[in-house]
């Protein structure tokens, strides 16, 4: 019954998204208040649709309802209840309800926190909301129907596949989720723009917490999938240079773009061309991920699904909604007057600069991404895009992306000196310069690019904190006056400046990692001792043990330094039933300094086996940085401002005044 319930909500979501889509636009075209403030009850009815049909699917896999298709090819009963759960959403049809339901979720909440919009730009911004969510609860129920029933039921289930039955891995997609469709909401935003044929400072500050809403939640999302990765594939890297992982880099790197952009349209209004065009590639970006998972044209342990139809169906949806809202940019933009005018050297010119690399960045990405995928379609060739090519073209575009980040906060709107701001950063400077020395007296075989990338972190993190400390005028007067200023500055400021300050954070465990990793690949026998990273691995041996649906080779490892005391380490080798597959898990000690990293293999028949045993200085640095990045875009979302939105003017008492004596009469 359960199903039948589940089904019937999905298909009463559809029937609403139906008329959000239409009856709002035809109410803003008409100026009827009636058929404009439908949008905000039919957000509402489908939230509260979807939702009903999502707890329907959770219900059947917390009680194994195995007469439900998706839940029998999904789960087990032996199944940890996290996993069971976290099944809902481990699948193709799973995840596109979960994709529709906060696709809802989002829609409701610019219905809910949307009061001060104008009813005109806030019934199109959810029209155009309903229209997509038609677009995928089509797909759903037309393709990939999480409800579908199964006759006879099976005794059990074919269970999950074991390589998302991590914590890492339950989390990850919904994030990511996140940040994907909430990048509708700016997408939204700037086709109703574009049918106003109107953008102005107050657009922007609307579009403002949408787009940072969306951009954090990409950033924990893809930090926790590197953690998954570099944990649970086994293989030591955090990051491979996937189709999939680009997919959610791209719209990554476009929400950047689009938040830095939205800031001078709202300062300065300037870019306004500019912002439209990059909330749309941010959410085609999104769809284009959605597309690669689910089309069957990539091999990857992310992919949802290999079936063409399915791809079939998302691509013309991808040619309607991106060929759409290009086609209406087209038309439209060239209408849009221009804001004010700059200098190149200011602020405004280095947010440009700013916006152009990351373009450039993301497009590098994308044509690496589908090159191999267009070639294959066209001419049957098969080639493999590499993280060789992605390196050499995408590190030249982050250098002096980094440089400008630093550069930019220190100049005025409108012009700026660029030898002043050249003064202000000189002990910026003398820390880059310096730090990278030490690094190269400390190693002087370092490669010259791990050099340059300390003395970026260096210049980056002194930089921000410098203009922090100008801000809030720091040892230039009285600390009283200096903690006055610091309660005083909006969070959006101070979130700034800790996002800024991630990423040099993150720059650091790049570099460290990437240029001074010491490893050894080999056969160890009990009793033998390996020396990697400083740190002495002992090898005591392994042993089969039993988990709660799985069988394990663990092995024992002691890492110790001189006379210091042991780490106890126990990689295992795991080996499930439902579904039949071979995982690793592998024993990590993540450290502030470096990460201690073992892998055991196989045995090789003689009393040894396989080990892989890494010593990663500052890794951890990484997820460390990617979650201050967050913080900042979660203090700066909190900024009352940004949370309000953009007032309504209030009339003036004479015009109020004028207005009550009219009604009186």
């Amino acid at each position: 019954m359960v199903a039948e319930i589940g089904q019937f909500v999905l298909i009463l979501a559809l029937v609403t998204a139906c008329f959000q889509g239409v009856l709002p636009l035809i109410g803003a075209a008409r100026g009827n208040a009636p058929l404009m403030h439908f949008a905000d009850n039919a957000a509402f009815v489908q939230f509260v649709a979807i939702s009903g049909a999502f707890a329907c699917l959770t219900i059947g896999y917390v009680t194994s309802d195995f007469s439900i298709l998706n839940v029998a090819s999904n789960s087990h009963s032996l199944k940890p209840m996290l996993y069971k759960v976290s099944g809902v959403w481990g699948n193709h049809e799973g995840s596109l309800l979960l994709w529709g339901w906060i696709l809802a979720l989002f829609g409701f909440a610019v219905a809910l926190f949307g009061r001060n919009l104008p009813d005109s730009l806030k019934a199109r911004v959810l029209a155009i909301q309903g229209l997509i969510g038609v677009g995928f609860l089509m797909f759903v129920l037309f393709t990939s129907n999480p409800f579908e029933r199964l006759d006879p039921a099976p005794l059990d289930g074919s269970g999950l596949n074991p390589l998302l039955q991590d914590p890492g891995l339950a989390f990850h997609p919904p994030f990511l989720y996140l940040g994907y469709v909430g990048l509708s909401v700016t997408f939204s935003f700037a086709i109703a723009a574009l049918i106003e044929g109107r953008v102005d400072p107050a657009w922007a500050r609307w579009v403002r917490p949408w787009t940072l809403a969306a951009w954090g939640f990409l950033t924990i999302g893809i930090a926790l999938g590197s953690w998954w990765a570099y944990y649970e594939l086994g293989w030591g890297g955090w990051w491979f240079w996937d189709p999939v992982e680009n997919a959610s880099f791209m719209p990554w790197l476009a929400a950047t773009a689009l938040l830095h952009s939205a800031i001078v349209v709202e300062k300065r209004d300037a870019l306004k061309n500019w912002t439209i065009l990059l909330a749309i590639i941010a959410f085609s970006f999104s769809l284009l991920g959605t597309f690669l998972v689910r089309s069957g044209v990539l091999t990857s342990v992310h992919a949802f699904a290999s079936d063409p139809a399915r791809g079939v169906f998302i691509l013309i949806f991808l040619i309607v909604v991106i060929g759409g809202s290009l086609l209406l940019y087209g038309i439209r933009a060239p209408m849009m007057k221009g804001g004010g005018l700059f200098a190149p050297i200011s602020r405004e010119g280095a947010l440009v600069l700013n916006n152009l690399l990351l373009s450039t960045a993301a497009a590098t990405v994308l044509l690496g991404t589908l090159y191999p995928i267009f070639l294959d379609a066209f001419t049957g060739a098969k080639v493999s895009v590499g993280p060789p090519y992605f390196v050499s073209t995408f590190l030249p575009l982050v250098v002096p992306l980094i440089i400008a980040m630093a550069f930019g906060p220190f100049l005025p709107w409108k012009r700026g000196d660029l030898t002043g701001v050249l003064t202000r950063l000189k002990f910026a400077l003398a820390a880059a310069l310096l730090f990278a020395g030490v690094v190269w007296w400390w190693q002087s075989n370092a490669p010259v690019m791990a050099l340059v990338g300390m003395g970026l972190f260096a210049w980056l993190l002194v930089g921000t904190i410098l203009e922090w400390a100008e801000r809030i005028k720091l040892f230039r007067g009285p600390l009283t006056s200096s903690w006055k200023r610091l309660v005083q500055l909006p969070r959006s400021s101070h979130g700034m400046t800790m996002a800024h300050i991630g990423i040099a954070l993150v720059v650091l465990g790049i570099t460290a990692s990437e240029a001074w990793q010491t490893e050894h690949l080999g056969v160890m026998k009990p009793g033998e001792q390996i020396s990697v990273g400083g740190y002495d691995f002992q090898f005591e041996g392994a042993e089969n043990v039993a988990g709660p649906n799985y069988e394990a080779l663990r092995g024992t490892f002691i890492a110790s330094t001189g006379g210091g005391k042991g780490i106890l380490m126990y990689p295992e080798q795991r080996r499930y039933t439902n579904p039949p597959m071979e995982t690793t898990e592998a024993a990590i000690r993540p450290m502030l300094t470096a990460d201690l990293y073992v892998v055991i293999g196989d045995a090789d028949g003689k009393g040894g086996y396989a080990t892989r045993i890494y010593h990663k200085p500052f890794i951890s640095w990484i997820w460390i940085g990617a979650f201050v990045m967050f913080a900042g875009g979660a203090l700066s979302l909190s900024d009352r401002r940004l949370r309000l939105g953009a007032p309504k003017r209030a009339r003036s008492p004479g015009a109020k005044e004028k207005a009550l004596t009219g009604a009186k009469g």
